[in-house]
């Protein structure tokens, strides 16, 4: 594992604040290539402004993120955005972004279908793919602890959202359906939406709850290492599975181009 920062070896002093409050992206790197650069681009961009009103000067992140996987044919890449600078006495004043850049094996997974807890939970800032994650765990943690794989969360007013780590989606018929509440637009899901209209694949976002769960063909997960990872069931809850569906979202997320970092 490599830990850079501003282009320059991590430091134990230049971490201090680093995963306290911040934000982040996560992707797949192959022969210095990633899929939907402009997307993580805007991502870091957008959230450095959100969070520390200061933009980001994201050619300065491509060139660490260069530098790091220089080299290397296969490796997993995250970007956190944090600030040395940032003063908790005035912490409304615009603070000038670090970059912090990991580098790591590359991720590929067997897709076992997955079982799944749902918990009444809403992240702080769902829009934002944050470093406060200490809902997530504990919410993954507590569904491992009941003998499930991992947890679904569902908002104030009932309706399905997100996982912990994971947008979520489902296929009615041949329709691909995005839940309707506040989440995390992932970069994956970002592709496969891009792939799936490019391919001519009707979807929607709409309202899911619970109890509508059973009315669709599959329900399915992605995150930056896997697409399409279904769902096996939801609490006591057997979800029916599409074997098209992995097809469907891969063929959808593959059509985007791979782009020179």
């Amino acid at each position: 594992m490599k830990l850079e920062v501003n282009g320059a070896p991590a430091r134990s002093a230049d971490l201090a604040g680093a995963f306290g409050y911040g934000h982040f992206t996560a992707m797949q790197v192959r022969d210095g290539k990633v899929r939907g650069l402009d997307i993580h681009l805007r991502r870091l961009a957008t959230s450095t402004r959100r969070m520390f009103a200061h933009d980001l000067d994201t050619e300065a992140v491509r060139g660490y993120v260069r530098q790091a996987i220089r080299g290397e044919d296969a490796l997993s890449v995250r970007v956190l955005i944090f600030s040395r600078a940032l003063d908790w006495a005035d912490p409304g004043a615009p603070a000038v972004p670090d970059v912090l850049v990991r580098t790591g094996p590359p991720q590929e997974h067997e897709m076992t279908p997955l079982r799944l807890r749902s918990v009444r939970y809403e992240r702080v800032l769902p829009e934002v793919k944050h470093v406060g994650t200490f809902g997530l765990l504990h919410h993954t943690r507590e569904a491992k602890l009941a003998g499930y794989d991992d947890a679904l969360f569902v908002d104030h007013q009932g309706r399905v959202s997100e996982a912990s780590i994971w947008n979520v989606g489902f296929l009615d018929g041949d329709t691909v359906v995005w839940p309707q509440a506040p989440v995390l637009d992932g970069i994956s899901r970002q592709l496969v939406r891009r792939g799936l209209e490019r391919n001519g694949i009707p979807q929607e976002i709409r309202d899911v709850r619970p109890g509508d769960l059973p009315g669709f063909d599959a329900m399915f997960l992605t995150n930056s290492e896997s697409v399409g990872w279904p769902a096996k069931s939801v609490d006591d809850v057997v979800l029916p599975f599409a074997p098209e569906t992995g097809r469907i979202l891969t063929e959808a997320y593959e059509s985007n181009p791979w782009d020179e970092i």
